[in-house]
């Protein structure tokens, strides 16, 4: 009788009117509206590719309360040479009988599951083809945790965020001034002294920077070399690629701590307690220090799969070089003229190992171009080129600053401060004016365009002292950031946006996330 009756409601179903309204994050590239509706209830089946197989059904059970079994909907996962060649594309077939996944690798099978995970309302979806594909390859999340150590259980939750909305790089900022947060086998102080500080600024009255005030707590926290690999491993069943930040040359204080002699003045410090730019920076011209890099960089390698590690080399303070000696010598030694050319330089023998040495590339924020983009230095521009392996970060400057880097034939992911900054508050940038970035200017050509690897958000640290301050400037913007990577610029719309935010906006709320409230990230309404 049970089985009739199920019967009974599937053919009801097929009947039912044709679905008009999509509401998906981020928004496909192609939907067809088809008629019918699949109906779940009477359980799926699936078969196919297998490595996303048990990650689909623990997402029908766990997400939909939906029974695996043998009369139930036919799923199929299938790897493809019919589909675009792009990697994580996907087409994603869904009859009142059957739903299709197809791919040409793993990668596009796992984004239509993210797709379809959306569709299922009431344990059903609508009939209907969706093609799809990314607008940029590089979508990305960046965690500070240099500043607050928040732990492996808050970054496996980001990255489940992060794969249902498409996002494939967590950038993982692990050592800064305030902190450094990854186990180095070969130099053990980095972690026992420098992952620790006594104190941290606290942001009394809105002052920030400004802020006298300090909460005189210790805090400390760091990932040894298996906890990295656990989350490694877990970001890889997701598809998501971890790229680490070892800061240098400047914002190097945790690590100048721990070992002095890294520093360019080779005096004893403490992990600094205020937050903000400092002028402890690495030695330039000490073979030491750059053995310690390699060092710290050959252990980094072994534990990250990235083709890409990021460098920092943003706010450099060239005030302790210009007061060294051994640095005048460095610098008459390679014929270098201004101290932006010290740090190129740098950068390039730094960017030359990871190259020679280990197979992979190096990222840095734009500084490492060698042009001046800070209202608190005078420093001249750099005449030593850039090397052209080099991933640019653009994160601040002018147009113009963005458009020479392009220009000189780089590749870059666009992280503009003034659109892509979680740390900054909502009324500074709110949700419509994060979803209305874009990478790629209209202004560059196609093939300036291509030069364009994609996007980061970042979550800069120094105000998030725990997981609830980072939920709250993370969500609900982090879904406007997925889309801009993931959905090209003439098919977005905020207004249907907002209403595909529902789906998050329950999720998140059901996981007890702390969520900023719809009402306040608009800081125009």
């Amino acid at each position: 009788m049970k089985r009739v009756l199920l019967s009974i409601l599937f053919l009801l179903t097929m009947v039912m009117a044709k679905a008009t309204d999509i509401d998906i994050i981020p928004y496909p590239q192609s939907i067809k509206m088809k008629d019918g509706i699949c109906n779940l209830a009477l359980g799926f089946n699936i078969k196919g590719e297998k490595q996303n197989q048990d990650y689909l059904k623990n997402v029908l059970i766990s997400d939909f309360a939906l029974s695996p079994n043998t009369i139930g909907i036919a799923i199929e996962l299938k790897i493809s040479d019919k589909i675009d060649s792009n990697n994580e594309a996907y087409r994603l077939t869904i009859s009142p009988e059957k739903i299709k996944i197809e791919a040409s690798t793993r990668n596009g099978i796992f984004y239509g599951i993210q797709t379809l995970r959306q569709l299922i309302k009431d344990r059903q979806c609508p009939c209907l083809v969706i093609d799809d594909q990314p607008a940029f390859q590089w979508r990305c999340y960046m965690l500070d945790e240099a500043r607050y150590f928040q732990g492996k259980e808050t970054v496996k939750q980001l990255l489940d965020e992060m794969a249902l909305l498409k996002l494939n790089k967590f950038h993982w900022h692990l050592t800064n001034d305030s902190g450094w947060r990854i186990e180095i086998k070969k130099y053990p102080l980095l972690t026992e002294i420098g992952s620790v500080r006594d104190s941290s600024q606290v942001n009394s009255n809105g002052k920030k920077w400004a802020s006298e005030i300090f909460d005189g707590k210790v805090h400390k926290g760091f990932y040894t070399q298996e906890d990295i690999k656990e989350v490694v491993d877990y970001a890889k069943k997701l598809y998501i690629t971890i790229i680490p930040e070892i800061s240098m040359p400047g914002h190097a204080s945790a690590a100048v701590a721990a070992y002095p002699w890294l520093g360019t003045l080779n005096e004893k410090i403490k992990v600094p307690e205020k937050f903000g730019v400092v002028q402890t920076v690495f030695n330039p011209a000490d073979s030491r220090v750059i053995g310690f890099l390699h060092d710290v960089l050959k252990e980094v390698f072994t534990l990250f799969a990235s083709d890409v590690i990021h460098i920092g080399g943003d706010e450099v303070k060239y005030d302790q070089w210009i007061n060294s000696p051994k640095v005048a010598q460095y610098m008459k030694e390679y014929n270098l003229t201004t101290y932006s050319d010290v740090q190129v330089k740098f950068t390039n023998d730094i960017s030359n190992f990871i190259a020679d040495s280990l197979g992979k590339r190096m990222m840095g924020w734009n500084e490492i171009l060698g042009a001046n983009v800070h209202d608190w230095s005078t420093a001249e521009n750099a005449k030593t080129e850039l090397s052209p392996q080099a991933i640019i970060h653009f994160w601040k400057g002018t147009p113009e600053n963005l458009y020479e880097a392009i220009r000189r034939g780089y590749q870059l992911v666009n992280s503009n401060n003034e659109y892509t900054y979680l740390d900054y508050t909502y009324e500074l940038i709110d949700l419509p004016k994060a979803y209305s970035f874009n990478p790629a200017p209209d202004t560059f050509t196609a093939k300036q365009k291509e030069q364009i690897l994609g996007l980061g958000c970042q979550m800069w640290g120094e105000w998030t002292p725990s997981k609830k301050e980072v939920e709250y400037q993370t969500y609900p913007r982090i879904a406007a950031y997925a889309e801009v990577g993931w959905t090209s610029n003439d098919r977005k719309n905020y207004d249907r946006f907002e209403k595909g935010l529902d789906f998050f906006i329950n999720r998140w709320h059901n996981k007890g996330y702390n969520i900023a409230p719809l009402s306040e990230v608009n800081s125009k309404k």
